[in-house]
């Protein structure tokens, strides 16, 4: 019998190797056809949309270098104004950071309550939990900009509307990130707090919160830089900050080209210092939860 089963064996070996590179010539297979697929899609929407383009595409290809030339060229002519114009475009700055720390508030508080309200063994009723969830998709789902078109046209132009339309999205997006994170949480702490007779929310803050708190903060840090260039974008629309100076200065053309330059520094700088700075607090956090 041992004969039997030693002989046998290598055919075994060659059944499962045959197999094996049965499924590797498959797979193969079906990623090309991915691949195919993908780049005949990217092809054909790029010739749609070069059609219906004003100009055309490799017609204008060469001409995509001058603009900055011309805005690079007229702040260099009036390098000695740029000092004044970042002072004269500090406050726009200043209502735009605003707007985004104001937005990521609310936005944090919003998806804190929905994900904990849509996380499986934590929601306060479980039978809503798709419902809490579906609210938060199409929060996320809708643009920024979208949401603030639509306030402007009954709100009228100004921070508001951009503050509010950044305020639903952070939530809808910050619900999915803490959902997950409050997925992971031990549920022990919640259950001796229920058999104490603990409420909903005592459990929450004190059974659930310690856990998942510097995760909550780091997502909210990593929100509130992204929302720092959805104010300066929305300022294009008429939302007020820096990015409305931007459209106005950029919509006169050559003359105040030096004003946009002095804007573009601002509002770089801007985003590069917030990302050092969160990025450090984020690290801080995550480094301090791992220990």
């Amino acid at each position: 019998m041992a004969d039997i089963s030693l002989s046998g064996a290598p055919h075994h070996v060659d059944g499962i190797q045959a197999s094996y590179m049965a499924q590797v010539q498959r797979r193969r297979l079906y990623g090309g056809l991915t691949l195919l697929i993908f780049v005949v899609l990217m092809v054909s929407g790029f010739n749609v949309a070069d059609d219906r383009n004003a100009g055309g595409f490799w017609d204008g290809l060469h001409q995509i270098g001058d603009y900055p030339a011309d805005v690079l060229s007229e702040a260099w002519e009036k390098r000695a104004d740029l000092p004044a114009l970042i002072v004269k475009y500090f406050p726009a700055l200043v209502e735009t950071i605003n707007i985004a720390a104001v937005s990521t508030l609310i936005g944090a508080i919003g998806g804190l309550f929905l994900s904990l309200l849509g996380t499986r063994g934590l929601a306060k009723w479980p039978r809503m939990i798709p419902l809490f969830r579906r609210i938060s998709d199409i929060m996320r789902a809708v643009p920024e900009i979208v949401i603030a078109l639509v306030l402007i046209f009954v709100l009228g132009g100004g921070p508001v509307p951009a503050m509010i339309a950044i305020a639903i999205h952070t939530a809808g997006a910050l619900a999915k990130m803490f959902s997950e994170v409050s997925e992971n949480t031990d549920l022990k702490p919640v259950e001796g707090l229920a058999s104490a007779g603990a409420t909903w929310s005592q459990r929450m803050l004190l059974g659930v919160l310690p856990q998942v708190a510097p995760n909550y903060v780091s997502y909210a840090l990593l929100r509130f830089e992204i929302n720092i260039r959805a104010s300066a974008i929305l300022g294009f629309v008429g939302a007020g900050g820096l990015g409305y100076e931007l459209r106005n200065s950029m919509a006169w053309g050559p003359g105040r080209f030096d004003e946009a330059a002095a804007i573009f520094i601002l509002l770089f700088g801007t985003i590069v210092f917030f990302d050092q700075v969160s990025s450090r607090y984020r690290n801080r956090l995550t480094e301090g939860q791992g220990q």
